[in-house]
């Protein structure tokens, strides 16, 4: 169950004749902020294996997808059109092998001081990431899944926190 309410029905990003724009956070003061995003990908158990072994040809996988996160996230007011671009402080990535599901799971937290969240860094990392696992997997396995990407937790600003619930 979160732990505040949940966002206003309201969408944001249109002005009063239904426009897009960038919302106006100037008003808004400074604070700490956290976001934290997971996502899978679901793939043969081999593949999962040469990705456990080191042994993908283009090589280190999981380092590699660590770096791609972070550069995502350093780049999400590049590629979604009316985020803001934010002075991160942090981004961390961190990887999780599930043999038994054949699955690699990656849990992005985005951090920075400022007047607005960081949960598209955060959402944004994930999918970086996992594309990379793919683009450096394809070779040997082109029917992987990219899956479950969601926003698990936000902290900061005047809606305090809020955590996800369970997967249905």
């Amino acid at each position: 169950m979160p732990d505040s309410p949940q966002p206003s029905p309201v969408l944001t990003h249109f002005d009063a004749h239904g426009q897009a724009h960038m919302v106006d956070v100037s008003a808004k003061p400074a604070t700490h902020r956290v976001a934290v995003a997971e996502g899978f990908i679901r793939m043969q158990p081999a593949t999962l294996a040469l990705i456990a072994q080191g042994q993908a040809k283009k090589g280190d996988v999981i380092g590699i997808a660590r770096i791609a996160a972070i550069q995502g996230a350093k780049r999400c007011a590049e590629l979604i059109p009316l985020c803001h671009p934010l002075p991160l402080t942090r981004v961390a990535a961190d990887f999780s092998l599930d043999e038994a599901a054949a699955t690699l799971r990656c849990e992005v937290t985005a951090e920075t001081v400022g007047a607005t969240g960081v949960e598209m860094e955060a959402l944004t990392a994930v999918q970086v990431a996992l594309l990379t696992v793919y683009d450096m997997c394809k070779a040997a396995d082109r029917g992987m899944v990219i899956e479950g990407v969601r926003l698990l937790e936000k902290r900061g600003g005047k809606s305090g926190i809020w955590r996800a619930g369970p997967l249905r």
